[in-house]
């Protein structure tokens, strides 16, 4: 293990896993919220459109589940509340208004059948990996839509020899659900374990990490994400993804300095 690399990557989840973190990062809207089916669809549907500009990433959030599901979530996908959204509105780049519809169909067909769960969490416990339940979630969204796939819902199995998805917005919804430090992420389920998890990797992420000299793979894919996780374990095998405020927090660093 790289004992000075631990320390430095400790000292900047110190620095940027703090309540002010919150304010500006998409987190906060399934922090709005008390009873765990809205927060698990506002955890769903933020990280979903949690790509581009982080401005235009809360607007996004606001549009999607005030002004258009005016703040009862569960109520309005389990009420069809969905059927009177406009297919055209733009909510955010090349998410649609049509694309929150597929959405909350999924989310009332996974809560349907999640039977006394209600809730999202049983298409992750017991199995095997992440990536398992990223699957059995995603199949029952496309069997809601008569088995229509979704270009927002990342399939971690397509071109697995080739390096896989790394399904980064999924990967973000489960660090807040399942993450439980009292401090930004929300850690409502209580069967998916901290150390189960995989790193949302995205472009930025990814830089940062092979900086650090803690990822050689050159593609952001699903294999990346195994490697950078795998060495993220050295340093913490219960909670690997707590690190991601480090990485994310070197990256912001660095643009300060740049600015």
């Amino acid at each position: 293990m790289n004992k000075e690399l631990k320390a430095k990557l400790d000292a900047l989840v110190e620095r940027f896993n703090t309540p002010a973190f919150i304010e500006n990062d998409p987190v906060k809207f399934p922090r709005m919220f008390t009873e765990r089916q809205d927060i698990e669809v506002a955890a769903f549907l933020c990280a979903l459109i949690a790509w581009g500009n982080r401005k235009q990433i809360l607007n996004g959030c606001q549009k999607m589940l005030f002004d258009i599901m005016e703040g009862q979530l569960y109520d309005f996908v389990m009420g069809d509340g969905w059927r009177t959204i406009d297919p055209e509105i733009n909510i955010h780049r090349t998410f649609f208004g049509r694309d929150l519809q597929y959405m909350c169909k999924g989310l009332q067909w996974a809560f349907n059948v999640s039977n006394e769960w209600d809730s999202l969490e049983f298409a992750f416990a017991g199995q095997p990996d992440m990536w398992k339940g990223i699957e059995t979630l995603r199949s029952l969204f496309i069997h809601a839509n008569d088995g229509k796939p979704s270009k927002h819902l990342s399939n971690p199995a397509i071109n697995r020899h080739k390096g896989g998805s790394a399904c980064k917005r999924f990967n973000l919804m489960l660090r807040w659900l399942v993450r439980a430090d009292g401090i930004v992420d929300i850690g409502i389920w209580h069967d998916v374990k901290p150390s189960s998890l995989f790193i949302p990797l995205d472009v930025h992420v990814g830089r940062v990490a092979r900086e650090l000299g803690l990822l050689e793979r050159k593609q952001d894919d699903r294999m990346a994400v195994e490697l950078l996780t795998d060495k993220l374990r050295d340093f913490d095998i219960n909670d690997p993804i707590r690190y991601d405020f480090a990485l994310f927090g070197y990256g912001e660093q660095q643009k300060h300095q740049r600015a």
